[in-house]
Parts: structure tokens; sequence; C-alpha cells
């Protein structure tokens, strides 16, 4: 008796009927085969760019002159409750220009994201449930604010396939780990070919990004004989049992890890760019990051998420000066990828994604755990997300927080709505693309979210 008949026999044909369900709903023998999408896409993949640890929108795309005008006094209609105790209004100490044809505003610490703004929709009235790093992280990447639901990109791999089988169709991109860590990533109760192929930026040879991929010990040569002998027992298995589904996605596994030697490492090595594309995006690992996640959507990967650094790099509670830094690490590789995906004609089928799980308050905070009082709490009220692509209206502003930058106050947007509306880019309905778990039907938009229309191009 067979394995698979002992699993047949002794556990009720439980575990079989599991294994079919797996393979009728991802499609057939190769789960990321690509999949149609529910009605014409204008966009194909997603690079989704996370500022961990909550920018500040008054401090980078939402400019408030009533704030500098009430520096250093109280908020006429008083704080909005947030995670840690502020004071007095703070004043942004970055100043805001009209960038490109179009007059968007953008602090002057993103000059060259600010040149890249005409393709580029601010939406400035992002909100969200919770005011600490855990939910919020959670709700910008998975859809939930409690753990155990897939992410973004794995509800886009699940709905729409990868338009290359010879690497993953969900790469995530960071130098150690966010909060949380893989959990911001995962598959939970999606098939587990979904989850994201967590990549560490911080190393910059190939062989170190992608560890024990290509085998030490065997040549390719050597590696297709093997692959052969086994190609030619499993066809051997299936003449005598029949079709077995599950069976032809192990071979189609293997055979994709084998393709991954090559095309992972040619992918995945920046040292291949001219000099001087690579002095565009700059050093570090952000810089690499936004530079593979270009090579890899070149190559047909569906999604790319690139964090901004290891835990939570803009969570500046004691000095918003802070940003400055942080803003000269990111400003260049960010407009650099826009501007070569823009140069390749990719931006109209890319949608790029840049923001963070929350922003910060226009207050200055005086709880006792600051030692320097210059710098901002968690604001979940309202803060900034910028959605570029050619599903987008560039150069252009949706939504608005109050005169100081405190709550979300004209067409305030949701997670969930953003995740429908890429989505909708994709040509996926969000309402339709679910999955039935433990007796109900999940989806990233959990209940809620609306396709935010006024935003698309």
């Amino acid at each position: 008796m067979t394995r698979r008949d002992i699993l047949r026999h002794m556990g009720s044909g439980f575990g079989a009927m599991s294994m079919n369900a797996l393979m009728a709903a991802t499609g057939g023998s190769n789960p990321l085969d690509p999949k149609p999408s529910h009605f014409p896409a204008k966009a194909k993949h997603v690079i989704y760019l996370f500022l961990n640890g909550g920018p500040s929108q008054v401090d980078t795309f939402d400019p408030k002159p009533m704030l500098t005008k009430y520096h250093g006094k109280p908020a006429p209609s008083g704080n909005l409750k947030t995670e840690r105790k502020t004071g007095m209004l703070m004043g942004s100490p970055f100043e805001f220009k009209p960038r490109g044809k179009s007059g968007v505003e953008v602090s002057d610490i993103f000059p060259k994201l600010g040149e890249c703004i005409d393709d580029i929709c601010v939406v400035r009235s992002m909100r969200t449930e919770r005011p600490n790093h855990e939910p919020s992280l959670f709700m910008l990447n998975c859809g939930h604010v409690l753990p155990g639901h897939p992410s973004m990109g794995s509800w886009v791999t699940y709905g729409l396939g990868t338009l290359n089988k010879n690497l993953p169709g969900f790469v995530v991109l960071c130098p150690g780990v966010p909060v949380i860590g893989p959990q911001l990533w995962t598959s939970a109760y999606l098939p587990s070919i979904y989850q994201g192929a967590y990549l560490p930026n911080n190393e910059t040879e190939p062989e170190k990004l992608v560890q024990h991929l290509r085998n030490s010990s065997l040549k390719p040569d050597e590696q297709c004989r093997q692959l052969d002998l086994l190609a030619k027992l499993n066809r051997m298995h299936l003449d005598r049992e029949g079709v077995d589904s599950q069976l032809e996605g192990r071979i189609e596994s293997m055979e994709t890890a084998f393709r991954m030697q090559s095309e992972a490492m040619d992918a995945l090595d920046v040292s291949k760019e001219p000099e001087a594309v690579r002095a565009r995006y700059g050093d570090g690992d952000f810089a690499r990051g936004c530079l593979i996640a270009r090579r890899l959507v070149e190559r047909g990967v569906r999604m790319v998420q690139v964090y901004h650094g290891n835990g939570q790099p803009w969570d500046n509670h004691e000095d918003i000066m802070i940003h400055k830094k942080l803003a000269a690490g990111s400003d260049a590789p960010m407009a650099a990828l826009l501007q070569d995906l823009k140069a390749s004609g990719l931006l109209k089928e890319t949608v790029v994604m840049i923001g963070g799980e929350f922003g910060r308050t226009p207050s200055v905070e005086v709880s006792g755990l600051v030692k320097v009082q210059n710098g901002r709490d968690h604001n979940n009220h309202g803060f900034s997300m910028l959605l570029a692509g050619g599903a987008f209206k560039g150069g252009t502003t949706y939504g608005a927080t109050d005169d100081f930058g405190f709550q979300a106050v004209d067409k305030p947007v949701h997670p969930h709505d953003v995740h429908a509306t890429v989505l909708h880019a994709l040509g996926m309905d969000h309402l339709r693309m679910t999955y039935r778990y433990s007796g109900r039907d999940f989806r990233l938009t959990d209940v809620a979210g609306n396709v935010v229309k006024d935003i698309l191009a």
C-alpha cells in the first residue's frame, strides 16, 4: 500500500479531499499559472514600498500652513486621543513647495520624488482603527487587525498567478525583519505556495540573497539527469495509477526550482546594471531593494514588497528631524524606480504603493518615554499614501485632513478601500476574490472596502 493509500484509508479520506480541493481551487497542476482576471485589467504588477514605523504626513505630503501659524500653541479643538501623551502643536521644520506641472506640494526632504509627482496620486485622507504598530501593520499588509490572515501579496498571486514560473510570484525584501516579521507576508489559510519569498536585501551577493538554491555538489547537467530520471519514474507511476494532479504539481515544482538557479541569480544581481543606473538609486539596503524590485517586475514577478528597514525606522517619537535622514536614503531610490518604470513603459502596467502603517500627530509628544521633545506620536486618524502607475491619476491629491493634519475630514479612505482599488486596477473584484476556510468565505477586504473610482485613470 502506498503512502497515499494509507492517508486515504487511515484518515477517512480527509487528507486526499483537502489536497484535491486545493488543486481544484488553484486551477490545475501548477497553482501559479496565470489566471484570467474578472474584467480587463489596467495593471499586471504591484510594487509596495513600505515605510515601516509611520511617516509623518504633515512633514512629507500634507502641508498645513495653520500648523505653522499655531506652532507652540494648543490645538483649538484639542488633541485627539493617541497612543501616548501629546502637547502643543508643532509646525513642520521642513518647507513644502509645489512640484511638477501639477503643482502638488511636497516636502523638501523628498526633492527627487517630488520631480515624479505628476505620476503620483497622493491620498491625504487615510485612516485606520488602531494607533499602535502591530494591528495597523496587519491591517495595511493583510487587511485585518489580527494575525492569521493572508497578506495582500498572497491574495494577489492566489487570484492572478504569476507571469514567470521560474521565479516566485510574491517577493519580500527587507534587510532584517519589520515589527511582527513573517506574519506580514504569510499565506495563512491560503495554500502555502502563495506565501511571500523573503530575501534579505542587506546582502549584496545574489548567492547570499537566496541561500542553498544552487546545488554545490552537482553540476547542472548532472542535476538534469536526476530530474530526467525522476520524471520517468513519475510518468511510470502516472501511467499505472492514472492522472494525479498532486504529482503533476510536484513535478512542476522540482522543475521550477531547477530553473530558478539561473534566472533568480540573474534577477538579483544588481551589479549587472550600468554604473550610472546604480548611482541614481544610490547606496544602501532600500536602494538595493528598489532596484531589485524593478528587475523582478521586468521578469514577470506579480508582486514585490520592499520594507524600508529593519524594525520601525520611521517611528520618530523623540525627534522628527530623523525623518530628514530617512528621506535622504529613500528619496532617490523611489524616484529612480518610478523613472525607470516610466521610461520602459512598465509604469503603465505596474501599481506602485508608497506608505506606512499610519501617520504621526501634528502635536509634539511629551510622554515620559522621550528625552528630546521634538517628535510626534502615532496617528491613525489621518495620514497619507502615494499611489502611482497607469491605473491612477497622476499629479492629483484625494481627500483631506483637518487644518492641522490630525484626522481625515474629507473623503476618508480606509486600507480596505485601498486594497479594493488596487485589486480593481489588477482586474479583480475584491468581493468575488474569496477563499473558503473554517466554514466561511474570507477575502482581503474582510466585509468592507469600496473602490475609490475618483483616483483611477
